[in-house]
């Protein structure tokens, strides 16, 4: 078997500011201990023909500074054998507020609280690849957990905009006949596809134009057009007006994308604390590929490894979850 290379520590121009192992704690409530949220958390499985490996890890800039980390990630397998499906659900909370992180957490847990409750319905529309009633039946999924985030903001006192998160989630079925993966959610972040070696970005995005309300699309154009476009927000706010109060700015678009895997692939989804540096530093990118082409998926210890090799001017929390096709 081919062997890996070793792990590094940073790449690009030169090392991070920070120290490379976490420093301070955050600080601690003793009557609000449930709130304490980990540096890192682990975790993996394999069902099917994928190999799942999942990591959330604290930012250089949190870890110095003692705050908790605002990303959260949660992974879970609704129902059983080849009928199961698999979840892997990552939220960034909003930077500078002080409930980020359980924002974070609540927006995972309602998504998953909802996809488990339908898990039956989702599984059969990936295995038939219903691509329209997925999409739909996911929006209003989405748009329910995050509506949820706003009640509970209400609730607190607090702005809807300093008690939300972005949300991004994988589905996975357990069925190995069934290669769909299908991506959903709001939000910064980024999904990439290794395929023979060479990185894909194959973010679903909504282009920037004017005139006439379009149809949106996703990146790589292979993809069939039922289901798997989104239509676009323009941006055009309405004038303000004295007799009402001034518009809330426009909500984050929806996207999703359901693409066949390839034997050998490797599916990225990650916040955008790994989305940024992998867009930005080649090295980072490079690093990856030669890690993750050859030997097969990488143990727990070793994906940490991977997801930790830091790079200067990128100190957010990083969230990650990648599959490995058989």
């Amino acid at each position: 078997m081919p062997q890996q290379p070793p792990a590094v520590g940073h790449v690009g121009s030169g090392p991070p500011t920070y120290d490379a192992e976490p420093t301070a704690l955050p600080p601690a409530d003793p009557d609000a201990l449930d709130d304490l949220v980990a540096d890192t958390v682990l975790d993996g499985a394999r069902y099917g023909t994928s190999t799942l490996r999942a990591v959330s890890v604290r930012g250089d800039s949190a870890r110095y500074r003692g705050e908790p980390r605002r990303d959260a990630l949660l992974t879970a397998r609704f129902g059983a054998g080849e009928q199961a499906l698999v979840l892997v659900a990552m939220a960034t909370g909003a930077r500078a507020t002080p409930g980020a992180h359980r924002a974070a957490a609540e927006a995972c847990r309602w998504i998953a609280r909802a996809v488990g409750r339908s898990h039956d319905r989702l599984a059969d529309d990936i295995r038939a690849a219903r691509r329209g009633d997925l999409k739909s039946g996911l929006h209003r999924l989405t748009d329910r957990s995050l509506g949820k985030l706003r009640a509970s903001a209400a609730e607190q006192g607090v702005e809807p905009e300093e008690y939300t998160a972005s949300l991004r989630c994988l589905l996975l079925p357990a069925d190995p006949e069934c290669r769909t993966r299908v991506f959903f959610g709001v939000g910064a972040g980024g999904l990439f596809r290794l395929r023979d070696g060479e990185w894909q970005d194959i973010e679903p995005r909504v282009a920037e134009a004017t005139g006439e309300p379009v149809v949106g699309f996703g990146s790589p154009p292979h993809e069939t057009p039922e289901g798997d476009r989104l239509t676009m927000d323009l941006g055009i706010t309405t004038p303000p007006s004295p007799y009402e109060p001034a518009p809330r700015p426009p909500r984050p678009p929806f996207r999703f994308r359901a693409s066949i895997a390839r034997p050998g692939d490797t599916l990225l989804l990650c916040t955008g604390g790994m989305a940024e540096p992998l867009r930005g530093e080649p090295e980072l990118a490079e690093y990856l590929t030669t890690r993750w082409s050859e030997g097969g998926p990488p143990g727990l210890a070793a994906f940490l490894a991977d997801s930790q090799v830091r790079v200067k001017g990128y100190a957010d929390d990083r969230t990650a979850a990648a599959v490995w096709e058989a």
